[in-house]
Protein backbone atom coordinates (compact mmCIF):
# COMPACT_ATOMS: atom_id res chain seq x y z
CA UNK A 1 0.00 0.00 0.00
CA UNK A 2 2.74 2.45 0.99
CA UNK A 3 4.83 1.63 -2.10
CA UNK A 4 1.92 2.17 -4.49
CA UNK A 5 1.09 5.46 -2.82
CA UNK A 6 4.72 6.54 -3.11
CA UNK A 7 4.79 5.64 -6.81
CA UNK A 8 1.65 7.73 -7.32
CA UNK A 9 3.28 10.65 -5.51
CA UNK A 10 6.39 10.37 -7.72
CA UNK A 11 4.22 10.56 -10.82
CA UNK A 12 2.48 13.58 -9.30
CA UNK A 13 5.85 15.17 -8.58
CA UNK A 14 6.89 14.77 -12.22
CA UNK A 15 3.64 16.23 -13.52
CA UNK A 16 3.77 19.15 -11.06
CA UNK A 17 7.32 20.12 -11.97
CA UNK A 18 8.86 19.51 -8.54
CA UNK A 19 11.18 16.73 -9.72
CA UNK A 20 12.16 18.91 -12.66
CA UNK A 21 13.06 21.52 -10.07
CA UNK A 22 15.30 19.05 -8.32
CA UNK A 23 16.89 17.88 -11.59
CA UNK A 24 17.63 21.44 -12.63
CA UNK A 25 19.20 22.23 -9.29
CA UNK A 26 21.36 19.13 -9.47
CA UNK A 27 22.55 20.07 -12.95
CA UNK A 28 20.53 17.28 -14.56
CA UNK A 29 18.01 19.39 -16.43
CA UNK A 30 18.98 17.86 -19.79
CA UNK A 31 18.46 14.30 -18.66
CA UNK A 32 15.43 12.67 -20.24
CA UNK A 33 13.06 12.19 -17.30
CA UNK A 34 11.39 9.21 -18.97
CA UNK A 35 14.64 7.24 -18.81
CA UNK A 36 16.02 8.71 -15.58
CA UNK A 37 15.65 6.78 -12.35
CA UNK A 38 13.32 8.98 -10.27
CA UNK A 39 14.34 7.42 -6.96
CA UNK A 40 18.04 8.13 -7.61
CA UNK A 41 17.26 11.65 -8.76
CA UNK A 42 15.46 12.45 -5.53
CA UNK A 43 17.86 10.66 -3.22
CA UNK A 44 20.87 12.33 -4.81
CA UNK A 45 19.53 15.85 -4.50
CA UNK A 46 21.30 17.53 -1.62
CA UNK A 47 22.02 20.96 -3.05
CA UNK A 48 20.61 24.08 -1.34
CA UNK A 49 17.37 25.60 -2.51
CA UNK A 50 18.87 29.07 -2.69
CA UNK A 51 18.69 30.52 -6.22
CA UNK A 52 21.00 33.23 -7.53
CA UNK A 53 19.64 36.23 -9.44
CA UNK A 54 20.13 35.90 -13.17
CA UNK A 55 18.66 36.97 -16.47
CA UNK A 56 14.99 37.69 -15.77
CA UNK A 57 12.18 35.93 -17.58
CA UNK A 58 10.67 38.36 -20.10
CA UNK A 59 7.05 37.75 -19.15
CA UNK A 60 7.74 37.74 -15.41
CA UNK A 61 9.79 40.93 -15.64
CA UNK A 62 7.01 42.69 -17.56
CA UNK A 63 4.44 41.64 -14.96
CA UNK A 64 6.72 42.76 -12.13
CA UNK A 65 7.39 46.10 -13.80
CA UNK A 66 3.67 46.73 -14.17
CA UNK A 67 3.22 45.88 -10.49
CA UNK A 68 5.97 48.28 -9.39
CA UNK A 69 4.65 51.07 -11.60
CA UNK A 70 1.26 50.71 -9.98
CA UNK A 71 2.86 51.10 -6.55
CA UNK A 72 4.81 54.14 -7.76
CA UNK A 73 1.60 55.82 -8.88
CA UNK A 74 0.43 55.41 -5.27
CA UNK A 75 3.51 57.32 -4.13
CA UNK A 76 5.43 54.28 -2.92
CA UNK A 77 9.17 54.07 -3.52
CA UNK A 78 10.24 51.04 -5.58
CA UNK A 79 13.40 50.57 -3.54
CA UNK A 80 11.21 49.79 -0.50
CA UNK A 81 9.29 47.04 -2.28
CA UNK A 82 10.77 43.56 -2.15
CA UNK A 83 9.83 40.95 -4.74
CA UNK A 84 11.26 37.54 -5.62
CA UNK A 85 9.86 35.15 -8.22
CA UNK A 86 11.21 31.76 -9.25
CA UNK A 87 9.75 28.78 -11.09
CA UNK A 88 11.20 25.73 -9.43
CA UNK A 89 14.91 26.52 -9.28
CA UNK A 90 14.73 28.95 -12.21
CA UNK A 91 15.03 32.65 -11.41
CA UNK A 92 12.20 34.69 -12.89
CA UNK A 93 12.40 38.27 -11.61
CA UNK A 94 13.13 40.32 -8.51
CA UNK A 95 13.19 43.76 -6.98
CA UNK A 96 15.47 44.22 -3.97
CA UNK A 97 15.41 40.43 -3.88
CA UNK A 98 18.60 39.91 -1.85
CA UNK A 99 18.15 42.92 0.45
CA UNK A 100 16.86 42.22 4.01
CA UNK A 101 13.54 44.01 4.50
CA UNK A 102 11.02 44.11 7.38
CA UNK A 103 9.39 40.72 6.93
CA UNK A 104 6.60 40.95 9.56
CA UNK A 105 5.08 37.50 10.13
CA UNK A 106 7.01 35.95 7.26
CA UNK A 107 9.49 35.55 10.11
CA UNK A 108 7.33 32.58 11.14
CA UNK A 109 8.60 30.75 8.04
CA UNK A 110 12.06 30.72 9.65
CA UNK A 111 10.65 29.67 13.02
CA UNK A 112 8.68 26.86 11.37
CA UNK A 113 11.69 25.56 9.45
CA UNK A 114 14.05 25.51 12.43
CA UNK A 115 11.42 23.95 14.70
CA UNK A 116 10.94 21.16 12.16
CA UNK A 117 14.64 20.49 11.75
CA UNK A 118 15.20 20.56 15.51
CA UNK A 119 12.30 18.45 16.75
CA UNK A 120 10.66 16.81 13.74
CA UNK A 121 7.01 17.13 12.68
CA UNK A 122 5.77 14.46 15.11
CA UNK A 123 7.30 16.01 18.24
CA UNK A 124 4.90 16.49 21.16
CA UNK A 125 5.49 18.73 24.16
CA UNK A 126 4.77 17.06 27.49
CA UNK A 127 3.05 18.48 30.56
CA UNK A 128 3.38 16.37 33.69
CA UNK A 129 0.77 16.32 36.46
CA UNK A 130 1.88 15.08 39.89
CA UNK A 131 0.57 14.93 43.46
CA UNK A 132 2.29 15.39 46.80
CA UNK A 133 -0.17 13.31 48.79
CA UNK A 134 -2.70 10.44 48.67
CA UNK A 135 -6.27 10.51 47.38
CA UNK A 136 -8.83 9.97 50.14
CA UNK A 137 -12.56 9.96 49.41
CA UNK A 138 -12.03 11.94 46.22
CA UNK A 139 -9.76 14.52 47.86
CA UNK A 140 -6.09 14.86 46.97
CA UNK A 141 -4.41 15.42 50.32
CA UNK A 142 -1.63 17.68 49.11
CA UNK A 143 -0.70 19.87 46.17
CA UNK A 144 -1.32 19.30 42.48
CA UNK A 145 1.89 20.02 40.59
CA UNK A 146 1.93 20.94 36.90
CA UNK A 147 5.31 20.85 35.18
CA UNK A 148 5.34 22.47 31.74
CA UNK A 149 7.68 21.78 28.84
CA UNK A 150 6.70 24.70 26.65
CA UNK A 151 3.48 23.42 25.04
CA UNK A 152 2.32 26.57 23.22
CA UNK A 153 -1.15 25.19 22.45
CA UNK A 154 -2.54 24.20 25.84
CA UNK A 155 -5.93 25.88 25.48
CA UNK A 156 -9.39 25.47 27.05
CA UNK A 157 -10.20 22.26 25.18
CA UNK A 158 -6.92 20.64 26.21
CA UNK A 159 -7.26 21.71 29.85
CA UNK A 160 -10.87 20.47 30.04
CA UNK A 161 -9.76 17.05 28.82
CA UNK A 162 -6.98 17.09 31.39
CA UNK A 163 -9.48 17.91 34.17
CA UNK A 164 -11.64 14.98 33.08
CA UNK A 165 -8.59 12.72 33.26
CA UNK A 166 -8.08 13.80 36.88
CA UNK A 167 -11.72 13.00 37.60
CA UNK A 168 -11.22 9.53 36.16
CA UNK A 169 -8.36 9.08 38.62
CA UNK A 170 -10.85 9.73 41.41
CA UNK A 171 -9.81 13.31 42.15
CA UNK A 172 -12.71 15.72 42.74
CA UNK A 173 -10.93 18.12 45.11
CA UNK A 174 -7.39 19.24 45.89
CA UNK A 175 -6.78 20.20 49.51
CA UNK A 176 -3.57 22.05 48.72
CA UNK A 177 -2.38 24.42 45.98
CA UNK A 178 -2.01 24.27 42.24
CA UNK A 179 1.76 24.46 41.82
CA UNK A 180 3.11 25.58 38.44
CA UNK A 181 6.71 24.89 37.49
CA UNK A 182 8.72 24.75 34.28
CA UNK A 183 7.77 26.43 31.01
CA UNK A 184 3.99 26.60 31.23
CA UNK A 185 1.51 28.52 29.04
CA UNK A 186 -2.27 28.43 29.04
CA UNK A 187 -4.56 30.04 26.46
CA UNK A 188 -1.54 31.92 25.05
CA UNK A 189 -0.95 33.54 28.43
CA UNK A 190 2.78 33.48 29.13
CA UNK A 191 2.73 34.89 32.67
CA UNK A 192 2.70 31.78 34.88
CA UNK A 193 0.43 33.31 37.53
CA UNK A 194 -2.28 34.08 34.96
CA UNK A 195 -1.72 30.84 33.07
CA UNK A 196 -2.09 28.87 36.32
CA UNK A 197 -5.28 30.73 37.24
CA UNK A 198 -6.78 29.84 33.85
CA UNK A 199 -5.85 26.18 34.30
CA UNK A 200 -7.41 26.14 37.78
CA UNK A 201 -10.58 27.59 36.29
CA UNK A 202 -10.64 25.05 33.45
CA UNK A 203 -10.43 22.13 35.90
CA UNK A 204 -13.73 23.09 37.57
CA UNK A 205 -16.79 23.63 35.36
CA UNK A 206 -18.50 25.45 38.24
CA UNK A 207 -16.02 28.32 37.81
CA UNK A 208 -15.94 28.49 34.00
CA UNK A 209 -16.00 31.83 32.24
CA UNK A 210 -18.23 32.37 29.22
CA UNK A 211 -15.22 31.79 26.99
CA UNK A 212 -14.46 28.43 28.60
CA UNK A 213 -18.09 27.37 28.25
CA UNK A 214 -18.06 28.42 24.59
CA UNK A 215 -14.94 26.40 23.81
CA UNK A 216 -16.43 23.40 25.62
CA UNK A 217 -19.26 23.41 23.06
CA UNK A 218 -16.68 22.62 20.36
CA UNK A 219 -15.78 19.32 22.00
CA UNK A 220 -17.53 16.08 20.96
CA UNK A 221 -21.09 15.69 22.23
CA UNK A 222 -21.23 13.95 25.56
CA UNK A 223 -17.82 15.18 26.73
CA UNK A 224 -18.00 15.36 30.56
CA UNK A 225 -17.57 18.64 32.40
CA UNK A 226 -14.62 18.33 34.79
CA UNK A 227 -15.05 19.03 38.50
CA UNK A 228 -11.70 19.37 40.25
CA UNK A 229 -12.04 22.05 42.93
CA UNK A 230 -8.68 23.34 44.18
CA UNK A 231 -8.93 24.75 47.70
CA UNK A 232 -5.61 26.58 47.69
CA UNK A 233 -4.19 29.17 45.37
CA UNK A 234 -1.81 29.15 42.42
CA UNK A 235 1.81 28.85 43.48
CA UNK A 236 4.69 29.46 41.07
CA UNK A 237 7.93 27.54 41.64
CA UNK A 238 10.92 28.63 39.58
CA UNK A 239 13.50 26.16 40.83
CA UNK A 240 11.99 23.09 39.16
CA UNK A 241 9.87 20.19 40.28
CA UNK A 242 12.89 18.13 41.34
CA UNK A 243 13.33 20.29 44.45
CA UNK A 244 9.69 20.10 45.49
CA UNK A 245 8.45 17.63 48.13
CA UNK A 246 8.15 13.99 47.08
CA UNK A 247 5.68 13.66 44.23
CA UNK A 248 3.67 10.92 42.59
CA UNK A 249 3.34 11.29 38.82
CA UNK A 250 -0.34 11.01 37.88
CA UNK A 251 -0.73 12.07 34.28
CA UNK A 252 1.37 12.74 31.22
CA UNK A 253 -0.26 15.14 28.77
CA UNK A 254 1.10 15.25 25.23
CA UNK A 255 0.45 18.21 22.97
CA UNK A 256 -0.70 18.02 19.40
CA UNK A 257 2.16 17.06 17.06
CA UNK A 258 4.42 19.94 16.06
CA UNK A 259 3.13 19.94 12.47
CA UNK A 260 -0.40 20.66 13.75
CA UNK A 261 0.86 23.38 16.09
CA UNK A 262 2.71 25.05 13.21
CA UNK A 263 -0.36 24.85 10.98
CA UNK A 264 -2.52 26.68 13.53
CA UNK A 265 0.28 29.16 14.21
CA UNK A 266 0.60 30.02 10.52
CA UNK A 267 -3.12 30.07 9.70
CA UNK A 268 -3.81 32.65 12.39
CA UNK A 269 -0.27 34.08 12.53
CA UNK A 270 -0.23 33.52 16.30
CA UNK A 271 2.64 35.50 17.79
CA UNK A 272 2.61 33.77 21.19
CA UNK A 273 3.11 30.34 19.66
CA UNK A 274 5.93 31.65 17.48
CA UNK A 275 7.68 33.40 20.37
CA UNK A 276 7.33 30.34 22.58
CA UNK A 277 8.83 28.04 19.94
CA UNK A 278 11.68 30.44 19.19
CA UNK A 279 12.47 30.73 22.89
CA UNK A 280 12.54 26.95 23.28
CA UNK A 281 14.85 26.76 20.26
CA UNK A 282 17.36 29.07 21.92
CA UNK A 283 16.22 32.51 20.80
CA UNK A 284 15.97 34.60 17.65
CA UNK A 285 19.70 34.53 16.85
CA UNK A 286 19.76 30.73 16.86
CA UNK A 287 16.65 30.62 14.68
CA UNK A 288 18.24 33.04 12.19
CA UNK A 289 21.52 31.12 12.04
CA UNK A 290 19.92 27.70 11.65
CA UNK A 291 17.41 28.93 9.07
CA UNK A 292 20.17 30.45 6.92
CA UNK A 293 22.21 27.24 7.07
CA UNK A 294 19.23 25.05 6.23
CA UNK A 295 18.13 27.23 3.30
CA UNK A 296 21.64 27.81 1.97
CA UNK A 297 21.46 31.61 2.01
CA UNK A 298 23.95 34.16 3.38
CA UNK A 299 23.55 34.70 7.11
CA UNK A 300 23.22 38.44 6.56
CA UNK A 301 19.97 37.93 4.66
CA UNK A 302 18.16 36.78 7.83
CA UNK A 303 18.23 39.23 10.76
CA UNK A 304 15.84 38.42 13.58
CA UNK A 305 14.99 40.00 16.93
CA UNK A 306 12.20 37.54 17.76
CA UNK A 307 10.47 34.50 16.34
CA UNK A 308 7.15 36.11 15.43
CA UNK A 309 8.01 39.09 13.24
CA UNK A 310 6.72 41.79 15.55
CA UNK A 311 8.71 44.94 14.85
CA UNK A 312 10.58 46.17 11.78
CA UNK A 313 13.87 44.94 13.27
CA UNK A 314 13.06 41.50 11.88
CA UNK A 315 14.48 41.74 8.37
CA UNK A 316 14.77 38.97 5.79
CA UNK A 317 15.51 39.13 2.08
CA UNK A 318 12.77 37.96 -0.28
CA UNK A 319 15.17 35.36 -1.73
CA UNK A 320 15.87 33.92 1.74
CA UNK A 321 12.15 33.62 2.52
CA UNK A 322 11.59 31.82 -0.77
CA UNK A 323 14.51 29.47 -0.07
CA UNK A 324 13.19 28.68 3.43
CA UNK A 325 9.74 27.89 2.05
CA UNK A 326 11.18 25.54 -0.57
CA UNK A 327 13.53 23.93 1.95
CA UNK A 328 10.57 23.25 4.22
CA UNK A 329 8.76 21.58 1.33
CA UNK A 330 11.76 19.36 0.62
CA UNK A 331 12.08 18.40 4.29
CA UNK A 332 8.43 17.42 4.54
CA UNK A 333 8.21 15.63 1.20
CA UNK A 334 9.96 12.55 2.56
CA UNK A 335 7.88 12.49 5.75
CA UNK A 336 4.49 12.05 4.09
CA UNK A 337 3.72 15.74 4.65
CA UNK A 338 3.73 18.89 2.54
CA UNK A 339 3.90 22.62 3.22
CA UNK A 340 0.09 22.54 3.04
CA UNK A 341 0.27 20.71 6.38
CA UNK A 342 2.05 23.74 7.87
CA UNK A 343 0.70 26.79 6.02
CA UNK A 344 -2.77 27.91 4.90
CA UNK A 345 -4.08 26.84 1.49
CA UNK A 346 -6.12 29.32 -0.50
CA UNK A 347 -9.69 28.10 -0.89
CA UNK A 348 -9.32 25.67 2.01
CA UNK A 349 -8.14 27.51 5.13
CA UNK A 350 -9.29 30.79 6.61
CA UNK A 351 -7.43 32.82 9.20
CA UNK A 352 -5.35 35.67 7.79
CA UNK A 353 -6.26 34.79 4.19
CA UNK A 354 -10.00 35.16 4.72
CA UNK A 355 -11.53 37.46 2.10
CA UNK A 356 -8.33 37.48 0.04
CA UNK A 357 -8.39 36.80 -3.71
CA UNK A 358 -5.27 34.66 -3.74
CA UNK A 359 -5.33 32.06 -6.55
CA UNK A 360 -6.93 28.74 -5.66
CA UNK A 361 -4.61 26.11 -4.17
CA UNK A 362 -1.75 28.53 -3.47
CA UNK A 363 0.04 27.77 -0.18
CA UNK A 364 0.96 31.03 1.52
CA UNK A 365 2.01 32.93 4.60
CA UNK A 366 0.94 36.50 5.28
CA UNK A 367 2.66 39.23 7.27
CA UNK A 368 1.40 42.56 8.54
CA UNK A 369 2.78 45.51 10.49
CA UNK A 370 1.54 49.10 10.58
CA UNK A 371 3.50 49.91 7.43
CA UNK A 372 4.28 46.45 6.05
CA UNK A 373 2.16 44.02 4.07
CA UNK A 374 3.85 40.79 3.05
CA UNK A 375 2.84 37.61 1.28
CA UNK A 376 4.95 34.58 0.40
CA UNK A 377 4.46 31.03 -0.77
CA UNK A 378 3.92 28.98 -3.89
CA UNK A 379 1.25 28.93 -6.58
CA UNK A 380 0.86 26.02 -9.00
CA UNK A 381 0.74 26.85 -12.72
CA UNK A 382 0.11 24.73 -15.79
CA UNK A 383 3.11 25.86 -17.86
CA UNK A 384 5.79 26.74 -15.30
CA UNK A 385 5.01 24.29 -12.51
CA UNK A 386 5.43 25.71 -9.02
CA UNK A 387 6.02 29.45 -8.96
CA UNK A 388 7.52 30.47 -5.62
CA UNK A 389 7.02 34.12 -4.70
CA UNK A 390 7.73 36.66 -1.98
CA UNK A 391 6.13 40.12 -1.84
CA UNK A 392 7.16 42.60 0.85
CA UNK A 393 5.50 46.00 0.53
CA UNK A 394 6.15 49.13 2.58
CA UNK A 395 3.16 51.44 2.86
CA UNK A 396 0.25 52.28 5.14
CA UNK A 397 -2.73 51.49 2.89
CA UNK A 398 -2.63 47.81 3.78
CA UNK A 399 -5.91 46.87 2.11
CA UNK A 400 -4.71 48.32 -1.19
CA UNK A 401 -1.37 46.53 -0.91
CA UNK A 402 -3.10 43.21 -0.26
CA UNK A 403 -5.34 43.72 -3.28
CA UNK A 404 -2.32 44.44 -5.48
CA UNK A 405 -0.54 41.34 -4.21
CA UNK A 406 -3.53 39.18 -5.04
CA UNK A 407 -3.79 40.77 -8.49
CA UNK A 408 -0.12 40.06 -9.20
CA UNK A 409 -0.59 36.38 -8.36
CA UNK A 410 -3.73 36.23 -10.47
CA UNK A 411 -1.74 37.73 -13.37
CA UNK A 412 0.92 35.04 -12.96
CA UNK A 413 -1.69 32.30 -13.12
CA UNK A 414 -3.33 33.94 -16.12
CA UNK A 415 0.03 34.08 -17.92
CA UNK A 416 1.04 30.48 -17.30
CA UNK A 417 -2.31 28.79 -16.81
CA UNK A 418 -4.16 27.34 -13.86
CA UNK A 419 -3.86 23.68 -12.89
CA UNK A 420 -6.94 21.50 -13.21
CA UNK A 421 -6.44 19.76 -9.86
CA UNK A 422 -4.41 20.57 -6.78
CA UNK A 423 -0.96 18.88 -7.01
CA UNK A 424 -0.19 16.35 -4.30
CA UNK A 425 2.92 18.26 -3.14
CA UNK A 426 0.58 21.17 -2.27
CA UNK A 427 -2.17 19.07 -0.71
CA UNK A 428 -2.47 18.58 3.06
CA UNK A 429 -2.01 15.09 4.41
CA UNK A 430 -5.31 15.38 6.27
CA UNK A 431 -8.38 17.37 5.38
CA UNK A 432 -9.62 17.40 8.97
CA UNK A 433 -9.26 20.90 10.48
CA UNK A 434 -6.53 20.94 13.12
CA UNK A 435 -8.76 22.79 15.57
CA UNK A 436 -11.09 19.78 15.78
CA UNK A 437 -8.23 17.69 17.20
CA UNK A 438 -7.98 19.78 20.38
CA UNK A 439 -9.14 18.08 23.57
CA UNK A 440 -8.45 14.52 22.41
CA UNK A 441 -8.53 12.22 25.44
CA UNK A 442 -5.93 9.78 24.10
CA UNK A 443 -3.17 12.35 24.58
CA UNK A 444 -3.65 12.18 28.37
CA UNK A 445 -1.85 9.14 29.73
CA UNK A 446 -2.72 7.99 33.25
CA UNK A 447 0.59 6.91 34.79
CA UNK A 448 -0.94 5.63 38.05
CA UNK A 449 -4.40 4.65 39.22
CA UNK A 450 -5.97 6.09 42.36
CA UNK A 451 -5.19 2.83 44.19
CA UNK A 452 -1.52 3.03 43.23
CA UNK A 453 -1.37 6.65 44.41
CA UNK A 454 -2.69 5.68 47.84
CA UNK A 455 -0.17 2.87 48.24
CA UNK A 456 2.88 5.02 47.48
Amino acid sequence: MFWHRWEAELLELFSSGLVSLWLNMAGLSRVNSSSFNAVNAIAGNDVPWSVLPGEPDTMAQATLQQYLEGLSRKGLVSSSQGVWLQAGAHFLASNQGTIPLPAASLTKVATSLVALETWGPDHQFETLISATGPIQDGVLQGDLIVQGEGDPLLVWEEAIALGNALNRLGIAKVAGNLVITGNFLMNFETKPEKAGALLKQAFNANSWSNEAAYQYQKLPAGTPRPHVAIAGGVQIVNYGAALLPKQILLLRHRSLPLSHILKLMNIYSNNVIAESLASSLGGANIVAQQAAIAAGVPQDEIRLRNGSGLGTENQISPRAICAMFATTQRYLQFRNLTIADLFPVSGVDGGTIDYRKIPQDAVVKTGTLNDVSALAGVVPTRDRGFVWFVLINRGTDLDDLRDRQDQLLQAIVQQWGAVSTRPLPLSPNSTKPVGTLLGATERNEAVRSAIEVNTN
